[in-house]
C-alpha cells in the first residue's frame, strides 16, 4: 500500500463531490455483468417455490436493478481498493456500500411485490459479504477493474481460479494468525475455541 494512497475519508468525500466522475464515467461494467447474472439466479432460485411466475418476476427485477446498482457499487468498491488504512477501506467496502445497495434492493423488490423478499434479501446479503471481500481482494491485484490498468473481462476470468485460491489462502492464514495470537495470550483452551 502506497504512502501516497488516499485516505478512506478522502475517497468517500470524492465519491460524494464527484459522483459523475466516479460512479458514471468509471461505472464498473464488469461488476454489473457478473453480479446481475449471479444475483438474478439467486432470486429465481429462492422465489421458485412460490411459483414460476414469482421466480421469474423476482429474477427480472433483480437483473434490472443489479445491472445499474452493481456497476455503481463496484465503482465505489474500486475507488476504495487502494485507500488507507486498509482495515477502514475493507470495513467501508463491506458495510457502508452494501448497506446502501441492499436498502435500495429491498425497496425495489418490495415495490415489485417479490414474494419471498426476506429470504431473498438474506441470501443476497450473505452473497454480498463473500463477493465484496473477494472483489476488493481481486481489485487490489488489478483484476475486475475498469479504467486505468484494466484488462479484458476474458483475461480477468482466466485469472479468477488463481485469485480465488489466493483469497482462500489469505483467509486461512488470517484465521491462523488470530488463533496463534489467542493461543499466546490465553493458552491452549482459547486456541481450541479457534478451531
Amino acid at each position: 500500500m502506497s504512502k501516497n494512497a488516499p485516505g478512506v475519508g478522502d475517497v468517500l468525500f470524492s465519491l460524494v463531490r464527484h459522483p459523475v466522475r466516479h460512479l458514471v464515467r468509471s461505472w464498473n461494467w464488469k461488476s454489473a455483468v457478473l453480479s446481475s447474472a449471479c444475483r438474478a439466479a439467486i432470486f429465481l432460485t429462492v422465489n421458485l417455490p412460490a411459483g414460476v411466475d414469482a421466480g421469474l418476476r423476482a429474477m427480472v427485477t433483480e437483473m434490472t436493478f443489479r445491472i445499474i446498482a452493481s456497476g455503481t457499487l463496484g465503482s465505489a468498491t474500486q475507488a476504495l481498493c487502494k485507500a488507507r488504512p486498509p482495515a477502514a477501506a475493507v470495513a467501508t467496502a463491506l458495510l457502508v456500500i452494501p448497506a446502501a445497495g441492499h436498502l435500495a434492493e429491498y425497496t425495489v423488490h418490495r415495490l415489485a411485490g417479490t414474494v419471498r423478499l426476506g429470504e431473498s434479501i438474506a441470501v443476497s446479503v450473505a452473497f454480498t459479504m463473500i463477493t465484496t471481500s473477494f472483489n476488493l481482494f481481486a481489485m487490489r491485484r488489478g483484476a475486475l477493474i475498469v479504467g486505468d490498468g484494466q484488462q479484458t473481462l476474458g483475461d480477468d476470468l482466466r485469472r479468477l481460479p488463481v485469485l480465488m485460491a489466493a483469497f482462500l489462502k489469505a483467509i486461512v492464514v488470517a484465521a491462523g494468525d488470530v488463533c496463534t495470537r489467542r493461543r499466546r495470550r490465553g493458552g491452549l483452551w482459547r486456541f481450541r475455541r479457534c478451531i
